[in-house]
């Protein structure tokens, strides 16, 4: 009777420890590294908020992959994604003060380590993928840019993406009219903050991780965020409707503790910078495919994509434009004019 017992209780139990064990399943399993880091000479620690699914944080994994190749094993970055180490803000601290060595910071956050960065989130300046990559791509353009957090100890290595930013709303947004009805969650960042402010929309500050039970529960009507991120995100099951604003391209910022690697050898300096380029490149032609990819998908789904008349569009820019006015003192006015006008603003 008592063998008889245990086996029901083993019967009984273990269906629920397998649910256990599948539901404590690593999520970054399919990203585990095919080598042994223990013996790496030296680590460098990168941090991202995001899911590497969205090629713009898969980056990280392949700069990791090279890197250990092009080192023979001296150096291994260690990738963080999925907030591991914290929410961006506490993240950019730790970078700050050298406990981690590197972070693909959001370009919304990116703002809050130096005005500077800012460009890259205002809006109609940097809005489309050709205009992110001459960009990047024009010396006299990225430098000041590159430079742009050195106040900070920061370097900025590179970008990546995560496609243009639009509206995903559980009502159609086919006006501006339309868009005074719904409140927006928004990124907590200050250019995001001013812009929707010129707009006279209705916003809502809010950290990523409790928007999809705001907008579960109405607390929030609308996403300023990208078709890439809402539906990969699932954000799409709710918000039903995706304006296209193309206001300006979701970048991930990769930014490195200039003292670290001023004491990296010089060998493995120029690697690290080099894969960084060459994998950042690459990646932002990945997240070009994506975003097609993604929107295809969302559209299949049932999701409705809405573009604002031209008349509309100009609107917004004519709104905004005391925005880059403001912005440009902080960012420095011949920098943005040169930016603007580099770039067909």
């Amino acid at each position: 009777m008592k063998k008889l017992f245990i086996v029901l209780l083993l019967a009984l139990c273990l269906p629920g420890l397998a649910f256990a064990a599948e539901k404590k399943k690593n999520p970054l399993e399919a990203w585990q590294p095919e080598f042994d880091p223990s013996g790496a000479e030296y680590t460098y620690i990168l941090s991202n908020v995001s899911h590497p699914v969205i090629e713009g944080v898969g980056a990280g994994y392949r700069i990791r992959d090279k890197v250990w190749e092009k080192s023979n094993g001296r150096l291994y970055v260690d990738f963080r994604p999925l907030s591991q180490l914290g929410g961006e803000k506490d993240v950019i601290s730790k970078l700050k003060l050298g406990a981690i060595q590197g972070m693909m910071s959001s370009s919304v956050a990116a703002a809050n380590v130096s005005d500077l960065l800012g460009i890259v989130n205002l809006p109609y300046v940097i809005d489309t993928f050709d205009k992110l990559d001459k960009f990047r791509n024009t010396p006299e353009l990225w430098q000041p840019f590159a430079n742009g957090a050195q106040k900070q100890g920061l370097l900025v290595a590179d970008i990546t993406g995560y496609g243009p930013y639009g509206w995903a709303t559980t009502t159609p947004v086919k006006t501006i009219a339309d868009a005074k009805t719904t409140n927006f969650r928004i990124a907590q960042a200050p250019v995001n903050t001013d812009t929707y402010k010129a707009w006279g929309l209705k916003f809502t500050v809010m950290p990523w991780p409790d928007v999809p039970q705001a907008l579960q529960t109405g607390v929030i009507t609308g996403l300023d965020h990208t078709a890439i991120v809402c539906n990969i995100t699932k954000k799409f099951t709710i918000a039903k409707s995706f304006t296209e604003l193309n206001y300006a391209q979701g970048l991930f910022v990769h930014l490195i503790n200039k003292r670290w690697l001023d004491k990296l050898p010089k060998d493995l300096q120029e690697i690290l910078l080099s894969v960084i380029a060459k994998e950042s490149e690459s990646t932002r032609a990945l997240t070009r495919q994506q975003h097609d990819t993604q929107v295809a998908k969302a559209k299949e789904a049932g999701v409705e994509f809405i573009r604002l008349s031209d008349d509309e569009i100009h609107q917004l820019k004519t709104m905004a434009e005391p925005v880059l006015q403001d912005w440009s003192i902080k960012i420095g006015p011949d920098y943005l004019t040169k930016v603007r006008k580099e770039l067909g603003n």
